[in-house]
């Protein structure tokens, strides 16, 4: 059912990163089943600097999820992109994804664990690349996106947490008050993935938690507006110009929290 395209897959990106981005497969292990992650970097910088987890959109890992993630990366942070499926699974069309990102949707102590594993494997670098291990944050695109919140959720102790159109639901909603960082969720207002009523019940959760939140609702943005691929008229849409201002949101979150350290 699925495919490995790792090898594809790093020939495209490191034809089409800058030059100096690293793109290197990293393997590791969940209760002795093999994953493998993408540690991305700028190997132009030196000094240690923040480390981000990227949790992909339910394609999952492949090239264009670690071109974006280059582009999360710049020359600012080391970035750590999440398997969530297992080295195995590599779903290679819509179909394939939704079996894949359904099956771990329905068990959310799953999700979390695989999300808090690839954190672990993010701070491991420090003795492969210039990494600040104090200074970490998470962020995700689509079903990644909804990863970070439900890791937000767990308690995780991160410095930040961003949402680029994810899901915002949850079964747990009571759990919000585990969070321990600010939360950004960046979000399409015409985003038919994510109506309005979730919307609601996500501002209701994160007000109930008293938690330290913002939801930035980008007018004409529809699903998946930061995925250059996306051409789905009013549903998965790329928007350059609302995507230059969601990674300047994220990167001023960052700023902020890591700033204070």
């Amino acid at each position: 059912m699925y495919k490995t395209l790792l090898p594809l897959l790093f020939m495209g990106v490191a034809g089409l990163a800058e030059a100096a981005t690293v793109v290197k497969p990293v393997p590791y292990e969940i209760d002795g089943e093999p994953f493998e992650g993408l540690l991305i970097y700028d190997d132009a910088v030196t000094t240690p600097r923040p480390g981000l987890l990227v949790v992909p959109n339910w394609l999952g890992v492949n090239e264009d999820s670690a071109k974006k993630a280059a582009r999360a990366a710049g020359d600012k942070y080391v970035v750590f992109m999440a398997d969530m499926y297992g080295k195995a699974v590599r779903p290679s069309n819509p179909a394939e994804a939704q079996a894949a990102a359904g099956a771990v949707r329905a068990d959310r102590a799953l999700m979390r664990k695989r999300a808090q594993a690839a954190v672990d494997v993010l701070k491991a670098q420090g003795g492969q690349v210039a990494l600040d291990g104090d200074k970490l944050g998470a962020i995700g695109f689509c079903f990644g996106g909804g990863t970070i919140l439900e890791l937000a959720r767990s308690g995780a102790p991160l410095k930040g947490f961003v949402s680029f159109h994810g899901n915002l639901d949850t079964p747990n909603p009571a759990d919000a008050k585990n969070i321990k960082a600010p939360v950004l969720v960046l979000h399409g207002a015409d985003d038919p993935a994510v109506p309005p009523e979730q919307v609601e019940a996500f501002i209701a959760e994160m007000k109930a938690a008293k938690t330290d939140w913002q939801l930035v609702s980008y007018g004409g943005a529809v699903h998946s507006f930061t995925n250059p691929v996306a051409n789905v008229p009013e549903r998965n849409e790329y928007h350059p110009v609302v995507a230059k201002r969601a990674f300047e949101a994220m990167n001023d979150l960052f700023d902020e929290v890591f700033a204070a350290e």
